[in-house]
């Protein structure tokens, strides 16, 4: 049904409303990924509470990602069908109600439930639903406006653990979880109103042309079917290239803070070295968005595994603080990278008829990565005292990344 009809003559609006939908991603993105990917921060202060092992509590945070990205398998499909407003309000909810009742948390199991189950299913939608509904808006500028709204978790990266660093100093971490919570509950209802399905809901075409007639049927639902993209090679091929990506860029988003305090850091200068990363993704996100719309989203991916092994080679030899910052900048932009591209990649080999079914499955394979590399590294710490095999493990995961990469050619029939 159309709600909102173009204008007589095939004219459109001077303002895009594709743009509001860029807007309003970036935004969920800051408050969904943004403000999780820096709970590394919470870690030694939970660690000195109630004496966990760092094994017990990163196998809690990278269960997250298993959960969220089989939420997001569902999630995806219903995007497919309904639209995103109302799939983002409810993980809005689910996920500022988590935040509070994890500031609430008296046991491992009860971080573990309030954790897994609130926080998993409340970014569960950050990046399938979001990306994929980019993904039908805009065709020639796809990947650099995908990178637009990934920088929205750089940008959190990048704030976010300086933020909840202070909070944490002047408040305690459970207050700091409060605050955190409620910011989620208002900001997320408000933001998931402007989202919209798809151009043609409100009388548009992608990217904004003003020939509606002519784009209606030859873009936004060219591709083939979830059913066919599960028989081709370049599935299973990209799910494992993508799985390689996630477990190293997990793990050390997840253990760069506490590597750091380990290495001598005070909190605010381990801090520094996460937003730095968070920072850097940012530029990632951008270049390699723009990138792949030149030279291709597959061969921008290949440029990112480059950046990926070398800060894993530079970390073997990082000592101290300016070493740490450098290992930031280049893993950070490997990461924003990554991000920026893999949603194109799907609609490139596969199209958008099934775009987010799709990528809720590749999702949901490379989340087995995020959960294993973080407690694996964890795991190593504890029984070493040092993160210098996990390091090794995560250096040999990109390279093997980086040649399969190579791997990945067009589907033919697509």
């Amino acid at each position: 049904m159309n709600s909102n009809p173009a204008l007589p003559g095939g004219k459109q609006p001077v303002f895009f409303y594709g743009y509001a939908i860029v807007f309003a991603s970036f935004c969920l993105q800051i408050l969904g990924l943004g403000m999780f990917n820096s709970f590394g921060v919470f870690i030694n202060p939970l660690v000195s509470d109630f004496g966990w092992s760092r094994a017990s509590l990163t196998g809690a945070l990278s269960f997250v990602y298993v959960i969220a990205a089989l939420v997001s398998i569902v999630l995806g499909r219903l995007n497919d069908r309904f639209g995103p407003r109302l799939i983002m309000t409810i993980c809005g909810v689910v996920l500022g109600v988590g935040y509070l009742l994890m500031s609430r948390i008296w046991s491992i199991w009860s971080f573990y439930i309030f954790c897994c189950l609130f926080i998993g299913i409340g970014i569960s939608g950050v990046d399938v639903v979001l990306l994929s509904t980019i993904a039908r808006w805009f065709i020639i500028k796809r990947g650099l406006l995908t990178g637009i709204v990934k920088v929205g978790t750089g940008a959190g990266m990048f704030i976010m653990p300086l933020i909840i660093n202070k909070l944490i100093n002047y408040y305690g971490w459970r207050n700091t979880l409060i605050i955190l919570g409620i910011i989620v509950l208002i900001l997320f209802f408000i933001v998931s109103q402007m989202l919209v399905r798809d151009p043609f809901i409100k009388g548009l075409a992608p990217d904004g042309d003003r020939d509606i007639k002519n784009r209606v049927k030859s873009h936004i639902e060219k591709g083939i079917s979830f059913k066919k993209a599960i028989g081709t090679r370049q599935f299973y091929t990209i799910a494992i290239v993508y799985t390689l990506f996630y477990t190293c860029s997990n793990t050390m988003m997840i253990h760069i803070v506490p590597h750091g305090l380990d290495l001598g850091l005070t909190g605010g200068d381990a801090a520094k070295v996460l937003s730095t990363l968070g920072a850097f993704s940012i530029f990632g996100r951008l270049l390699m968005g723009a990138a792949g719309d030149r030279v291709g989203n597959i061969s921008a991916m290949f440029v990112c595994f480059i950046f990926l092994l070398s800060g894993l080679m530079w970390l073997q030899f990082s000592h101290n603080m300016w070493m740490l910052i450098i290992f930031a900048m280049i893993h950070g932009f490997a990461h924003g990278g990554v991000f920026s591209v893999i949603s194109p990649i799907l609609a490139e080999l596969f199209g958008t008829v099934s775009h987010g079914l799709i990528f809720g499955i590749t999702a949901f394979i490379s989340s087995m990565g995020g959960f294993i590399g973080p407690v694996m590294a964890g795991y190593l710490f504890d029984r070493t005292g040092s993160y210098s095999a996990a390091f090794i493990v995560l250096a040999a995961m990109s390279f093997t990344g980086l040649i399969t990469s190579l791997t990945l050619k067009p589907v033919k029939d697509n």
